[in-house]
C-alpha cells in the first residue's frame, strides 16, 4: 500500500501535472493471516498511515480494494478532515454486496465518495456512486 502526494515521483516533469511521490506503508493483514494476529498488524499499519498522512497532509486519497487501504482512511479522517477527501472504489467483483472494507468505509461513512461497479448496489447502498465498469 502506499500514500501519494505532491513530490518527486512518477508525474513529475515537463507534462505540466503535478509530481506525486508515493510512500509506502506496511499491509494491515497477509491472506490468510488469522484475525486474532491481524489485530497487531493492522495497528502497527495505522500508525504507519498516521505518521505519513501527519507528515504529507494529502488533499486526496483513492482507494481500492482491500482492507489495506483501512488504516490510510482512518488517518485521513483523523489528519484531514475537512481538507482530505477519500475517495474508494468497489472491485468490479462485488456484484451483490460491498466489500469488508467497503461496508466499513460506507457505515462509519470514512470515505467521501465510494464508487460502485454495478447499479444493484446503488439500491442497497444509497451513497454510494455508480461509476460503470472502471478500468
Amino acid at each position: 500500500g502506499g500514500v501519494a502526494s505532491e513530490g518527486e515521483g512518477e508525474g513529475a516533469g515537463a507534462s505540466g501535472g503535478a509530481a506525486m511521490r508515493v510512500l509506502t506503508i506496511p499491509r494491515s493483514r497477509e491472506v490468510g493471516q488469522s484475525y486474532v494476529t491481524s489485530v497487531f498488524t493492522t495497528l502497527y499499519s495505522l500508525l504507519a498511515a498516521m505518521r505519513s498522512v501527519a507528515r504529507e497532509r494529502p488533499s486526496l486519497l483513492l482507494c481500492n480494494g482491500p482492507g489495506t487501504c483501512l488504516p490510510v482512511c482512518v488517518a485521513m479522517r483523523l489528519f484531514t478532515p475537512f481538507s482530505g477527501k477519500v475517495v474508494f472504489v468497489e472491485s468490479i467483483c462485488r456484484t451483490t454486496s460491498l466489500s469488508l472494507t467497503g461496508k466499513i468505509l460506507y457505515h462509519l461513512r470514512l470515505a467521501d465518495t465510494l464508487f460502485v461497479q454495478w447499479p444493484g448496489l446503488c439500491d442497497l447502498y444509497p451513497r454510494t456512486v455508480h461509476a460503470g465498469r472502471v478500468f
